[in-house]
């Protein structure tokens, strides 16, 4: 499992130096996932070599949101204060991309 979680923290790392060296705005991480990616598409990387920690992470994948909770908890008097619109904002852009979606499926669907 050390050398899955391995591959996976080297790819990240690559990633985040990429993106320091080229200072684009787009997060380390993305790099670090598209590098694994490719690194799996041509077979540098086997899948059977991150099968232990790619099971480890999925098992306990509940843990990557208590962060996500902690922080809601740390802006509830903001959430109080705002439900209005982002419940609206949330609504509208549902609604949005339910239509875009119909749009291009009927659009696809008739060529």
């Amino acid at each position: 499992m050390l050398l899955s979680f391995t591959i996976i923290l080297l790819h990240l790392a690559v990633g985040e130096l990429i993106s320091h060296v080229l200072k684009i705005p787009i997060p380390g991480n993305i790099f670090g996932m598209l590098l694994l990616f490719l690194s799996l598409l041509k077979g540098v990387v086997k899948i059977e070599t991150l099968q232990p920690a790619v099971d480890f992470l999925t098992k306990n994948m509940s843990l990557f949101f208590v962060p996500a909770g902690v922080g809601l908890i740390l802006y509830g008097t903001l959430l109080k204060e705002s439900w209005h619109i982002i419940v609206l904002s949330s609504v509208i852009s549902t609604l949005l991309v339910l239509a875009v979606v119909a749009i291009l499926h009927e659009k696809l669907e008739t060529e």
